[in-house]
């Protein structure tokens, strides 16, 4: 019986390729890929020829069905990502989700990711922590999605793009507050590293490729965050911040948009 196999791929070394997947990219009928001039140099490297077609975040529901339509007739398919593991914050969900609909069979060969290898590298003990993939592009997006997950107890990753970082990393520190953070770069390549710093002094030179950001999760409960938010806005204003420190800094700790807190502090004055 004709499959849809979702294969994992190297997320750097090419050598990280499992016999198992090799197998089955010399195997199937078709392979869909995230972008077939990467997965060319792989393929190449490997000396495999096989018809290739795009499936990405744009057209996934109509590659999605072309898949179907494929393993209904009996051909196998394998799918594909740049680096890692599809539906794994790559393209893949959906077409899994309707060949499972549509009774067809779906077989995984799994590979390493970038998230377990950074977790790895970083020495981070922890019982668990929470995978939170690629964060919202807007500002005002970032900071909702954040709020979420400030007050988890768990370490918290993420993925992101290196025209994105420095900013992921300013709007976790606006919700979060002052964290340590693991940033792990290069991950199974020749210049990997895994830099220790902190959110507040985050400094990692010139953005290059993709990144894993791993941040601390929230420590003992704020004994503050039982106070109104008027109340908690006097606290800071009675030790001497003026008004605007004061937003600033029960904003973080409550996981709010500064423009939220600022104009309760205006009516305060009012």
């Amino acid at each position: 019986m004709a499959k849809l196999y979702i294969v994992g791929t190297p997320i750097g070394n090419l050598k990280d390729i499992t016999l198992r997947a090799i197998e089955t990219l010399k195997m199937v009928d078709f392979i869909a890929c995230e972008d077939t001039r990467h997965s060319l140099q792989l393929l190449n490297h490997l000396e495999i020829t096989k018809p290739l077609f795009a499936y990405h975040q744009h057209n996934e529901n109509q590659s999605s069905e072309k898949i179907c339509a494929l393993v209904r007739e009996g051909k196998n398919v394998a799918l594909i990502t740049d680096a890692g593991m599809p539906s794994v914050s790559d393209p893949g969900a959906i077409v899994v989700s309707k060949c499972r609909q549509e009774g067809l069979e779906v077989e995984t060969v799994p590979s390493a990711t970038a998230l377990t290898t950074a977790f790895a590298l970083s020495g981070i003990q922890s019982k668990g922590f929470a995978f939170l993939g690629f964060i919202p592009s807007k500002q005002c997006d970032k900071v909702r999605f954040l709020s979420k997950y400030s007050k988890l107890n768990i370490p918290m990753a993420f993925y992101c793009a290196p025209h994105d970082i420095i900013k992921d990393a300013q709007s976790m520190l606006e919700v979060f507050g002052d964290r340590r953070v693991w940033v792990a770069k290069e991950l199974t390549k020749i210049h990997e590293s895994v830099l220790e710093c902190t959110l507040a002094n985050f400094c990692i030179g010139e953005p290059r490729g993709e990144y894993v950001l791993i941040v601390d999760g929230a420590t003992e409960e704020n004994k503050l965050l039982d106070l109104t938010i008027e109340e908690h806005l006097d606290f800071y204003i009675e030790q001497g911040n003026d008004s605007k420190t004061a937003v600033k800094l029960v904003s973080s700790e409550r996981g709010l948009n500064k423009n939220e807190v600022y104009q309760i502090a205006l009516k305060m004055k009012q």
